[in-house]
């Protein structure tokens, strides 16, 4: 096989790095800056690896200069982060922060001066923590009035700059560990929280789309999906094969289905009815489905399920890396570059014209300062997935790299290293990795993939 350099991706092929505003920025309470989810989150004993916060992160809040210099210095032309929405709207509603207003302007300011092009997610998790209290956040079907306001200030603000929006940063992830096991922010559990929540996040990412693609006719407008191919752990079991793709409905199809005018997947799991059944309104039918210009995909790993007749719904649980003796990364996840190819051919079935563009895809280590060889080894087969896809006709437009440097990784704290810039904890210095020179000489064109 020839080797694989940047060129044989294509002219309009985007390629970048991935951040999120929780994970990097700190500056927690500065300048007027209201409580998310998160910062009363780390707070409760117990919940974060070594009780560690957000709160100071990599202080890109104070550093943003310093970092998008070292994005132009490793030429990596695009650049994804997220607004905080409590930074823009301290209570989630009504007053608007000035200071947060132009810290984002800022921000973009310097990213379009460096030749670099701002990709933004609009929600990637820290939800006013004033909407939790005041009626439940993601619960309460009153949250899509208020993020449908969010989404329009973020449209009119900086739609003239910005050509590229998220609506949501992987809604399952957020709904399934908030809503339903507590794990993470704001750290409800059951069904009783994560159905209203499904159903309310569901809606909001349709109706987002839909206001961002009619106040912004020129801007590109997707949203993102975290994605794992589902595998039964035998073969030919039949329990196995069954709860594989239960689970699968739930972690691959969950919400791009409604999204795409085709429900919630009822086919693989009945016990989703109830979701529309308790919760939906006259007309949601229509409300859930928008024509996004993209799907996000971000993946990092498959699943491998057994059957399990006590876990409820799904009836099956995913057996660990390490119980089946395969390679596996700093998170507890499998090492498996091709799950990446799997996912975008999975989601280019449902539509082969619709752009995808993968926004996520990374390799998390342990202890390591800046030398990585695994992850230059991880990223150069993953990316060689996406060239993959593409000669399969998967219509595959970007690739992005999770993430630009060490930062806050939610629950587990700073103990999983994803960047490619490594960050000193103590101090806060920004060293670029093995990674990221191999990143910037395979977009240069002087390494090409074998």
């Amino acid at each position: 096989m020839e080797p694989i350099g940047r060129k044989d991706f294509g002219e309009d092929f985007h390629w970048g790095v991935s951040v999120s505003a929780y994970q990097i920025e700190g500056g927690w309470n500065s300048d007027g800056k209201g409580p998310s989810i998160w910062d009363a989150f780390v707070r409760k004993p117990g919940k974060v690896y070594h009780r560690e916060t957000g709160d100071i992160a990599c202080d890109f809040y104070h550093r943003y200069l310093e970092d998008i210099r070292l994005l132009k210095d490793l030429h990596i032309p695009c650049f994804r982060f997220s607004f905080s929405w409590p930074r823009l709207i301290p209570r989630g509603r009504g007053e608007t922060n000035p200071k947060g207003v132009d810290f984002y302007h800022q921000v973009i300011d310097a990213c379009l001066a460096m030749g670099i092009e701002p990709w933004v997610t609009l929600y990637h998790w820290d939800l006013p923590l004033a909407l939790e209290e005041a009626y439940g956040g993601w619960t309460n079907r009153q949250i899509l009035d208020d993020f449908l306001r969010y989404v329009e200030f973020c449209a009119q603000e900086y739609g003239k700059k910005v050509k590229y929006w998220m609506v949501m940063n992987e809604p399952l992830a957020f709904t399934a560990l908030g809503y339903l096991l507590g794990i993470h922010a704001p750290g409800k559990r059951g069904f009783k929280n994560f159905m209203p929540a499904v159903h309310h996040v569901a809606l909001a990412q349709a109706e987002g789309i839909r206001l961002l693609k009619q106040a912004l006719p020129k801007g590109v407008v997707g949203t993102t999906f975290s994605t794992s191919p589902t595998f039964p752990y035998r073969e030919r079991n039949l329990n196995d094969l069954a709860a594989a793709r239960r689970y699968d409905a739930v972690l691959n199809r969950l919400f791009v289905e409604p999204l795409l005018g085709r429900g919630y997947p009822v086919d693989a799991l009945p016990s989703l009815k109830e979701v529309f059944q308790r919760y939906a309104q006259k007309g949601d039918e229509e409300r859930l489905i928008a024509r996004p210009d993209f799907l996000g995909i971000q993946n990092y790993t498959r699943e491998v399920i057994k059957h399990h007749g006590l876990v409820p719904w799904i009836k099956g649980r995913p057996i660990p890396p390490k119980r089946r003796k395969v390679p596996h990364q700093a998170m507890g996840w499998e090492v498996y570059p091709e799950s990446l190819f799997l996912a975008l051919r999975q989601f280019a079935q449902y539509d082969p014209t619709l752009p995808l563009i993968v926004t996520e895809n990374g390799y998390a280590a342990e202890g390591e300062t800046t030398h990585d060889p695994e992850r230059i080894a991880y990223l150069s087969q993953a990316i060689k997935q996406v060239h993959k896809a593409q000669q399969a006709g998967v219509l595959v437009k970007g690739y992005f790299v999770w993430t630009f440097m060490d930062n806050f990784e939610w629950a587990e704290g700073y103990r999983p290293q994803f960047g490619i810039v490594y960050v000193e904890r103590r101090t806060l210095e920004r060293k670029p990795k093995e990674s990221a020179y191999w990143y910037r000489d395979f977009l240069a064109g002087k390494v090409t993939i074998e």
